[in-house]
């Protein structure tokens, strides 16, 4: 495993978030009150982003058809999606927000 960077903290204020291409796989990574959280950016029900989607607490329901993903751990946690999105460990490290990815 290795620490990549993805954004300054500064592009990505409190309530928002950035999608960026991590080796071709596209990751959403949140800002919820400070904290960080990256997890694939695909709804495993149909394939459609997350991003973008509305954000309750530690939840973002996906915008085409409702399910609603743990950003802290991906657990779908309603339908139609059941089977978890990939999630990132974090960290901040000189103004940047870095996440853990596969080597």
């Amino acid at each position: 495993m290795s620490w990549q960077r993805v954004a300054a903290i500064s592009t990505i204020p409190p309530g928002d978030y950035a999608q960026v291409d991590v080796d071709g796989v596209l990751v959403a990574v949140f800002n919820i009150a400070g904290e960080f959280y990256a997890i694939d950016d695909v709804c495993t029900h149909d394939g459609g982003e997350l991003a973008g989607g509305a954000v309750d607490g530690d939840v973002v329901i996906c915008p085409r058809h409702g399910a609603r993903f743990c950003l802290r751990t991906g657990t779908a946690l309603t339908p139609p999606a059941y089977e978890p999105v990939r999630t990132y460990p974090t960290r901040v490290v000189d103004g940047t927000v870095e996440i853990e990815v596969p080597n």
